[in-house]
């Protein structure tokens, strides 16, 4: 485990040293992944699988990945329900840095009470947003863009991390950067022009052509005070809410402030809440990520991530997996021992599980989403 000591002590010949020392990340745990049902659902979301092969899940590999930069400063926000599976795999997180959310929240009310409880510890913290189930690599050169973001914040300005584009995606938001910051420490700083929602396939070949648009990531780095006073700004009920929260959390009354405020805080996501308009406001700054990212939004995702284990390019994932495959490709993940036999057929995704089984395709694996709408709305809650 790491200390808070061992992390100073390495960043002292760091330029970003001063920065790192107020530098606390915080790791929002939710969302149910609807896309990788029947795998991911209510009661063991995507963050909870090794979804890799890697041999650790998502959320593990999250926290080595933060850890070198913060040591033990790490919170996590997820579901009250998920408290026992995190604390599993989280072994070393404190019991003062596991928040739980009595009810599922869009990622504004998640990181906002992170940031108003960080800041009544300490005004000075810098927080670090970073979602539990997104794959990144290599380590080191998110660590560096961290850093960078880290020391870019220090100035006074929420940073986000964008990512470089590898291709014209459509289901990625994008940042528009601008001038070049000149910040110590932070060679690849830029100013924020505009966050921009997913565009179509055309639009999305002007982006990557134009060559100042990042995909964006939703990792976020910002001294709390400045976070706070920008949710204050766009969304006082949501930041009056959390402020409340956390103005008495560690007390007695904690429980019972949490159950009265939270059902009624606004559901919205921390872009509309705090990332645009802080970036009309020309608070926000912008980091290149040179890494590989992903995350894993559906089961063409999978394929992508991990190799083909089995002949004809069929990825297999699952301990317990017994697979034939001739003249097939695809991805089958499976949590059963039922042999799943696939003969002639292409692209194809498997998902076996003890009460549900998916059959679709690599080209509609975002169609998921709408299969667990429909039975949502048939009442078969039960699988979900």
């Amino acid at each position: 485990m790491t200390s808070a000591d061992e992390t100073q002590q390495r960043s002292a010949g760091d330029p970003a040293g001063p920065a790192l020392d107020r530098f606390y990340t915080v790791i929002p745990a939710g969302g149910v992944g609807t896309r990788l049902w029947p795998l991911s659902r209510a009661s063991a979301p995507k963050f909870l699988h090794d979804l890799t092969g890697s041999g650790t899940t998502l959320i593990r590999s999250t926290y080595e990945r933060l850890a070198p930069l913060t040591g033990e400063k790490v919170m996590v926000v997820t579901g009250d329900s998920h408290r026992e599976a995190v604390c599993a795999q989280l072994p070393e997180l404190d019991e003062a840095d596991l928040v739980l959310e009595p009810s599922p929240k869009d990622s504004a009310a998640a990181i906002g009470l992170a940031a108003a409880i960080l800041h009544r510890r300490d005004p000075e913290i810098i927080m670090g947003s970073f979602a539990a189930d997104q794959v990144i690599a290599p380590m080191e050169a998110f660590q560096s863009a961290a850093r960078e973001a880290v020391v870019t914040a220090a100035t006074g300005r929420i940073v986000t991390i964008g990512i470089t584009p590898t291709h014209p995606s459509t289901g990625f938001g994008y940042i528009r950067r601008g001038d070049a910051l000149d910040i110590e420490g932070a060679p690849g700083a830029h100013q924020v022009v505009e966050f921009v929602e997913k565009p179509g396939e055309e639009t999305a070949r002007e982006y990557l052509a134009a060559g100042d648009y990042l995909w964006n990531a939703g990792m976020f780095v910002a001294p709390v005070g400045l976070l706070l006073q920008h949710l204050a700004a766009a969304q006082p009920e949501l930041h009056a809410g959390v402020v409340e929260i956390a103005g008495a959390w560690g007390t007695e009354r904690q429980q019972e402030v949490m159950e009265r405020v939270w059902p009624d805080l606004p559901k919205t996501a921390i872009d509309y809440a705090v990332a645009e308009p802080a970036a009309d406001a020309g608070d926000v700054a912008v980091i290149p990520g040179h890494f590989t990212w992903d995350d894993v939004g559906d089961f063409a995702a999978i394929a992508r991530l991990n190799p083909a284990k089995e002949q004809d390019e069929m990825t297999v994932l699952g301990e317990k997996a017994r697979v034939y495959s001739d003249q097939s490709s695809g991805v089958v993940v499976s949590d059963t021992r039922r042999v799943v036999a696939l003969i002639g057929v292409e692209d194809i995704v498997v998902v076996d599980t003890e009460d549900a089984l998916l059959v679709t395709t690599t080209d509609h694996a975002q169609s998921v989403k709408q299969a667990v709408e429909a039975l949502r709305e048939k009442g078969d809650s039960d699988v979900l």
